[in-house]
């Protein structure tokens, strides 16, 4: 006789919630998923861009789940001239700008050793055999035979990658570095084949890590991801974590020009989220940019309403490709440099919606994660980096503790007909 779903073990739901929708269909190949993503944002304004002649960049990144194939995704969505990609490979980190022995591997688009890249497009490589460890760092490695001008790129990635002096580098056991580089130009995303799934961490410059420490991992993403391991058996890993968060993105409004700062979520999220592979779940945490940057005694036309619309907009978006949405609350600012009490009201009115309006699929308290019960409007000082909008890497820490590993055991909803 078999068993019935009301007598499976939790692991078991978890595991049927994971695989059934998820299966490769025989035009892939094979199922992917997201083990890392940026928010790519730009462009720079004019001569403001970094430009690059016949170098070679080794771009550091840390995978969140694990896989015996792997594929990267290039951007050239910010750029108005071709980008042309002379050569691409991918390894393990070795730290530095050194990857490990045996690990290199090269990778192709459409089977080609090198691409050019329309404005406006995105690409993806052709999959590698390579054994990525969860949590492993990886090296991506992109050769730039002509001048290439960065127009699109991810400014915030608190991460040291390293740029070549001239020359294709690509394949170099440690690169001869030129210069350190703290952003991440052209990679959006890196996937591996599994059976599992992605969440999408989709936010601002408090998703984004912003004022952690710089090569720690340390951003609540970094946390969640670890937490998801440690609470699966031998640390194996299902699900991947993608972190969407871009430092001043707005929920409802595009930046001044030049900001890096991304187009407004309501914009982004076909291509930051719903274009991740393999996503199931997606956080929202946004709003604070558009009250923190609306007029102090008058924040935005529609008030609180303005937000909630948006955020109606993102839930019936994420539904309408059967993912699960997870509101955030917007955590304290007082102290910032664009607080008012009128910008305080709304928060607190944006946060009793998404904790009582019932329309998102969960929620994640982060407010009360983070505040001095004293003072409830600011941070607990242990949690401030100092600006009084930015966790340290003990509130990130606190952030990350604060998710509810039951959401993500979460059966998705079915798409929308």
């Amino acid at each position: 006789m078999k068993p019935s779903l009301a007598t499976l073990p939790l692991a078991g739901l978890i595991a049927i919630a994971l695989a059934l929708p998820l299966r490769a269909s025989p035009l892939d190949g094979g199922h992917w998923v997201g083990t890392w993503g940026a928010g790519p944002a730009g462009a720079p304004l004019p001569g403001k861009a970094q430009v690059f002649s016949n170098q070679t960049l080794r771009l550091v990144v840390h995978a969140s789940t694990g896989g015996k194939r792997v594929r990267i995704r290039l951007s050239n969505e910010m750029g108005a001239s071709p980008l042309l990609i002379g050569t691409a490979r991918i390894a393990l980190h070795a730290g530095g700008g050194a990857v490990k022995a045996g690990s290199d591997r090269a990778l192709t688009f459409s089977g080609n050793p090198s691409i050019t890249i329309a404005p406006g497009a995105p690409v993806l490589s052709d999959p590698v055999d390579l054994d990525v460890p969860p949590q492993a760092d990886l090296a991506v490695s992109l050769y730039l035979p002509g001048t290439a001008t960065v127009t699109t790129l991810h400014s915030g990635a608190n991460q040291t990658s390293q740029v070549s002096e001239s020359g294709d580098f690509s394949a170099a056991a440690s690169l001869p570095a030129q210069a350190s580089l703290g952003a991440w130009p052209f990679l959006t995303e890196v996937d591996v084949e599994g059976e599992g799934a992605a969440i999408v961490a989709f936010g601002d410059s408090i998703t984004d890590g912003f004022r952690s420490t710089a090569d720690r991992n340390g951003r609540w993403p970094d946390v969640l991801e670890r937490r998801l391991a440690a609470a699966q058996d031998g640390g194996a890993r299902t699900l991947g974590v993608v972190n969407r968060g871009i430092s001043g993105n707005r929920l409802l409004s595009n930046p001044p020009p030049g900001s890096l700062a991304g187009r407004a979520a309501l914009e982004r999220f076909d291509r930051d989220v719903l274009a991740t592979a393999g996503v199931r779940y997606v956080t929202v945490m946004l709003g604070i940019n558009d009250i923190g940057h609306s007029s102090d005694d008058s924040p935005l036309p529609g008030g609180a309403k303005d937000l909630i619309a948006g955020y109606r907009q993102l839930i019936a978006r994420a539904h309408a490709h059967g993912i699960l949405v997870y509101g955030a609350t917007l955590t304290p600012f007082e102290g910032a440099k664009y607080y008012s009490a009128e910008k305080e009201q709304m928060r607190v009115a944006v946060n009793d919606w998404i904790r009582a309006g019932g329309e998102f699929d969960g929620v994640i308290d982060f407010d009360q994660a983070l505040r001095d019960p004293a003072r409830p409007k600011r941070f607990l000082p242990a949690y401030d980096s100092g600006d009084h909008l930015h966790p340290n890497d003990a509130g990130y820490q606190a952030m990350g503790d604060a998710v509810p590993l039951s959401l993500f055991a979460a059966a998705p909803r079915p798409r929308a007909k």
